[in-house]
């Protein structure tokens, strides 16, 4: 469904000098840089698939979309989307996709919700019949009623996301961009923010590019994963093969009824935190059911806690690995 190989986007940018002197030389003879904010980012995405999108800030994420949304030129590579061509913004091509960023809104400030849905309808040339069955669809999956006739200004954060998702979808695309759809919003907006995607993916076979810093949004729809640093990708592959490859270890959360002596935690791996009675030891993921039983017999366990490192920490780690190395992919499906 969605095909980028080698896609580079550069932009130029002016450098100035601080003070008067820097302003008018500015002003007479500017200094410029190219700057790739994409750099060589190749990918394919299956008609179907939920892929998290995923880099730290100024990485190159929302460049990436915008191109294959079509609204900027790639500087070189080659795109495709749905079959065709994102920069020649061809109407059967704007039909089948969608873009939404949750730091952007498509609603009018001053309509109500249920206006701007009309100015869709009207855009995308939808007969009344199948806007009715397709508005009706969305107010159930996202829970409008009472929404629709209010104006926008007066809707909260959350409630206003869920229109703007609304009208994106009103048409029916089959591939979504999704920039930041849950930022600002609670934790329960978020649940329902991601409940609809997963839905909306179930029900109509979409294929759904997610960008978030929010990591809950992505372990929660999707099991593929690409991370992109300094515009080139550095990651490729399954979410679970991630975990594994760069966290080999788990965390094992002990609480004890009195202090433990130091010899008794020989063997059961290091130790990563202590504090008062808890300690949180760092273990094999092999050894984890011997190291349990093991400190069952050895130490005063009241209780017991199994995690994974959290995801946050390795996808960090996967960020300083990326900027300090040659931006390589690192696995990943052909």
């Amino acid at each position: 469904m969605i095909e980028v190989d080698g896609l580079r986007k550069v932009y130029r940018v002016h450098e100035k000098e601080a003070g008067l002197r820097g302003s008018i030389r500015a002003f007479v003879a500017r200094t410029y840089r190219d700057v790739a904010a994409v750099d060589g980012v190749s990918f394919r995405v299956a008609p179907g698939e939920v892929v998290g999108f995923l880099g730290p800030n100024g990485a190159g994420k929302t460049t990436t979309l915008k191109v294959l949304s079509g609204l900027l030129h790639p500087s070189d590579g080659h795109v495709r989307v749905a079959g065709f061509e994102p920069r020649r913004r061809q109407a059967a091509f704007l039909r089948g996709i969608t873009l939404v960023m949750g730091q952007k809104q498509q609603l009018s400030w001053d309509l109500a919700a249920v206006d701007s849905f009309l100015v869709n309808q009207a855009i995308y040339e939808i007969p009344d019949d199948v806007y009715r069955e397709r508005l009706g669809e969305l107010t159930e999956m996202l829970s409008l009623d009472g929404l629709l006739h209010k104006q926008v200004r007066k809707l909260s954060l959350g409630e206003r996301m869920k229109c703007e998702l609304a009208a994106a979808l009103l048409h029916r695309p089959q591939v979504l961009f999704l920039d930041e759809p849950t930022i600002g919003l609670d934790v329960t907006m978020q649940q329902q923010v991601r409940r609809f995607v997963a839905d909306y993916n179930a029900r109509h076979g979409a294929t759904v590019v997610l960008t978030s810093h929010y990591m809950a949004d992505v372990t929660a729809l999707a099991r593929r994963i690409l991370v992109i640093d300094h515009g080139r990708l550095v990651f490729d592959g399954d979410l679970q093969s991630l975990v594994e490859a760069r966290a080999p270890e788990r965390r094992v959360r002990l609480t004890l009824s009195e202090a433990a002596d130091p010899a008794a935690l020989s063997g059961m791996g290091a130790v990563r935190r202590s504090e008062g009675l808890v300690l949180e030891l760092g273990v094999p993921r092999a050894d984890v059911a011997r190291t349990v039983a093991v400190a069952l017999a050895r130490l005063p366990v009241v209780d017991v806690a199994i995690e994974d490192v959290p995801i946050e920490e390795i996808v960090a780690d996967l960020f300083a690995a990326g900027s300090g190395g040659s931006g390589a992919t690192v696995g990943g499906p052909p």
